[in-house]
C-alpha cells in the first residue's frame, strides 16, 4: 500500500480514536505524519512508537487547535521535520451531551473553540505550507450534524458548521489545486466513546439497531475513507461530505 509515498500529512487530535486510525493509515501507506495532541503525551508517543515499529515515519507535536499560537508551532515544526505539507487531517474535537437547560456559555466555546475554530485556524495556517501543487484537506463531520439527537445542542451545532466550512473552503481553495472534503462518522468505538458512557450503553443498543450494518464503527472504518481521501484516487472530489456510517442516517 502506498497510496501516499512520499506525502507529508499532519493529524490533529491523532493520539487515539479515530485520528490515531488515520496516522497509522497514512503511514503505512508510506506518509511521514504529525501526530498532533492537545494533552495525552503518552498515548501520542505510543501512536509514533507504533508507526516506527511498522517502518513507517511519524512525529508527536502538542498543541491545542483552538490555540492561533499552538498552531502556528504545530505547522512549523511539521515543516522543519518533513517539508511541504501534502494532506491535513482536522480531526481534533470534543463533544457532551445534555439537556438544554444544563447548556453553558463555557461548555458552548469549549466545544467551538476546539472544534469549529480549531478547523478554520488549522486549515488558515496549513495555506503556508501546502506544495505548490496543492494537497488534500479533510475535516471529520458526524451523521449528527444532519439527525442531531436530543442533548446534543453544541456537538451536532460544530458538525453542522464543519459541514457548511467544507463547502465554502472547498469552493475558495480550488484555485490553489487543494481539495477540501469532510467524513461524516457514525457510532464509532474509540477511547471518547467509552469515557462518556456510550459503549455498553442503551445510547449504543439504539444506534447499532439504527445502523444497517448492524454494528459501531471502528476507527480503521473512517480511516480507510480518510485514506482515499487524501490519495490521488479521489482527484476529482471536493466539497463532499462522505458518511462513513454504516448506512446510519
Amino acid at each position: 500500500m502506498s497510496q501516499l509515498q512520499g506525502k507529508v500529512a499532519v493529524v490533529t487530535g491523532a493520539s487515539k480514536g479515530i485520528g490515531a486510525g488515520i496516522a497509522k493509515i497514512f503511514a503505512a501507506a508510506g506518509a511521514s505524519v504529525v501526530v498532533n495532541y492537545a494533552s495525552s503525551r503518552d498515548d501520542a508517543d505510543k501512536v509514533v512508537a507504533a508507526i516506527v515499529a511498522d517502518g513507517g515515519k511519524a512525529i508527536a507535536v502538542q498543541g491545542d487547535v483552538g490555540n492561533a499560537l499552538d498552531v502556528q508551532r504545530l505547522f512549523s515544526a511539521a515543516r522543519e521535520a518533513y517539508g511541504a505539507l501534502d494532506v491535513l487531517v482536522n480531526n481534533a474535537g470534543v463533544f457532551a451531551f445534555g439537556p438544554l437547560e444544563e447548556v453553558t456559555a463555557q461548555e458552548f466555546h469549549r466545544q467551538f473553540d476546539i472544534n469549529v475554530l480549531g478547523t478554520i485556524l488549522s486549515t488558515q495556517e496549513a495555506l503556508k505550507y501546502f506544495n505548490p501543487q496543492g494537497g488534500s484537506v479533510i475535516n471529520i463531520s458526524s451523521v449528527i450534524s444532519t439527525t442531531p439527537t436530543p442533548g446534543s445542542t453544541i456537538y451536532a451545532a460544530t458538525k453542522g458548521a464543519i459541514d457548511t466550512l467544507t463547502i465554502g473552503l472547498s469552493r475558495e481553495l480550488a484555485g490553489r489545486g487543494i481539495r477540501v472534503n469532510a467524513i461524516a462518522p457514525g457510532g464509532v468505538a474509540t477511547e471518547g466513546a467509552g469515557a462518556a458512557g456510550i459503549l455498553g450503553s442503551d445510547f449504543e443498543k439504539d444506534l447499532i439497531a439504527q445502523t444497517p450494518l448492524g454494528r459501531f464503527g471502528q476507527p480503521d472504518d473512517i480511516a480507510k475513507v480518510a485514506l482515499f481521501l487524501a490519495s490521488d484516487a479521489s482527484a476529482w472530489l471536493t466539497g463532499e461530505r462522505i458518511s462513513a456510517s454504516g448506512g446510519l442516517r
